[in-house]
């Protein structure tokens, strides 16, 4: 039965999709690998998928609740790996200064970029900023977003941090800690804010938030730096990832291996060496191509890190500087028209092996067992999820076996 008392059947659907196999991560010709079962019906029970197949072989006992998926597709929740949900205000002053020219290091070098959303973010408050990432939840919801990691790092100082972890948590994300996101102002260098953020900050995210993460960049934070801070992470019990590559090589993906990083994100800039070694590794390479499209950035390399046989998942990177995005569909149009990817292997990136990045196995299939987290898009065949560029794509969500969003 579903948390509410009663049990959901989906039936009459055109389409059900979902990621062939038992796996994770799906790498190399698995990635490609999914079953589409016609004229179909899901089964949710107690908030999972107890049963699927063809509308002919239905045989449900007791009395469900019906949802008429007629004219729709199914696939898997999508999942959201990679986002900065949590922040308040925006940057749109900024995007117009970039769309005249300015470079995004340049903006940051004069105050803007990562440090003038910390401002905002600090003086929103606790629950100005729950009261913002409640507000992007339900924007991603209605893309199809049922499960999304969130990363704090907009606020970099120690009450700002936990309120944001503390606003994921209670919005039901999955929290990063993103404490070496940026140095704060009020601090000389980096070395000087990471004594802070270790010895003051991370005792108290480390009860909050699942991952930590660190921004590894000229200008940010080097690999040595990156090595102290994910190391103590590590020891208080923290999932490691690592923003690395977005504009240059600068030893991310080498740490990132050696530490037994969950993930490695952006990689832009990283070049066949950094392929082969992520090919070699358990590391799961998470593209953002919306960032590198908001910014004008070469894209990953997609094609060659599938090829060689490298674990990937795909992200938004929703955040109010670089990727003011918070659709999953667009981003799996841009992984097909950019990244070079099929529309099957970009349905398997962002549900099986973004969920086995948040290590979340009973999400990204629509399989008996896992949990009855459905997108139904109004549309005649399933690969429209990458085909149909930006459009009102998402006729319903389904969370836990009940109707979350309906358009």
């Amino acid at each position: 039965m579903t948390p509410g008392g009663r049990s959901l059947l989906v039936r009459d659907l055109a389409q059900v999709a979902t990621p062939a196999g038992a796996t994770v991560p799906l790498r190399g010709a698995d990635l490609s690998e999914v079953d589409v079962i016609e004229d179909a019906y899901i089964l949710c029970e107690d908030g999972q998928i107890t049963a699927f197949g063809r509308m002919r072989e239905l045989a449900a006992d007791g009395d469900p609740d019906e949802f008429d998926g007629r004219g729709l597709c199914a696939v898997p929740g999508l999942v959201d790996c990679h986002t900065h949900a949590c922040f308040a205000g925006d940057r749109v002053d900024e995007f117009e200064l970039r769309a005249a020219g300015a470079s995004y290091e340049e903006l940051h070098a004069a105050g803007g970029g990562i440090l003038a959303t910390v401002r905002a973010t600090r003086a929103a408050g606790e629950e100005g900023l729950a009261e913002a990432l409640r507000q992007h939840r339900d924007w991603m919801l209605g893309f199809g977003t049922t499960t999304f990691e969130a990363k704090s790092g907009y606020g970099l100082d120690r009450e700002t941090e936990l309120a944001s972890l503390r606003a994921i948590r209670d919005a039901g994300g999955v929290p990063t800690w993103l404490g070496a996101h940026a140095v704060p102002p009020e601090f000389e260098d980096a070395d000087a804010y990471l004594e802070f953020a270790l010895f003051e900050v991370l005792p108290q995210t480390a009860r909050l938030a699942e991952a930590a993460d660190v921004f590894v960049e000229e200008g940010a934070f080097d690999a040595g730096q990156a090595r102290r801070y994910l190391e103590a992470c590590r020891a208080a019990g923290l999932t490691l990832r690592l923003h690395g590559d977005q504009f240059t090589e600068q030893g991310a993906v080498p740490l990132a291996i050696e530490l037994g990083a969950r993930s490695v994100d952006h990689l832009e800039a990283t070049g066949d060496r950094g392929v082969r070694a992520l090919a070699a590794s358990d590391v799961v390479g998470v593209l953002l191509p919306a960032s590198a499209l908001f910014l004008d950035r070469p894209m990953p390399p997609a094609r060659a890190l599938v090829d060689a046989g490298a674990a990937i998942a795909l992200a938004t990177d929703f955040n109010p500087g670089s990727a003011f995005c918070e659709s999953l569909p667009l981003v799996c149009s841009l992984a097909a028209t950019q990244l070079h990817l099929s529309p099957r292997e970009a349905l398997c990136a962002c549900t099986v092996n973004a969920a086995h990045v948040l290590g979340r196995a009973e999400l990204g299939r629509v399989a008996p067992g896992h949990r009855a987290d459905l997108v139904l898009l109004d549309a005649p065949d399933w690969r429209y999820l990458a085909y149909h560029l930006g459009g009102e794509l998402v006729a319903a969500v389904i969370k836990d076996g009940e109707v979350a969003w309906r358009r």
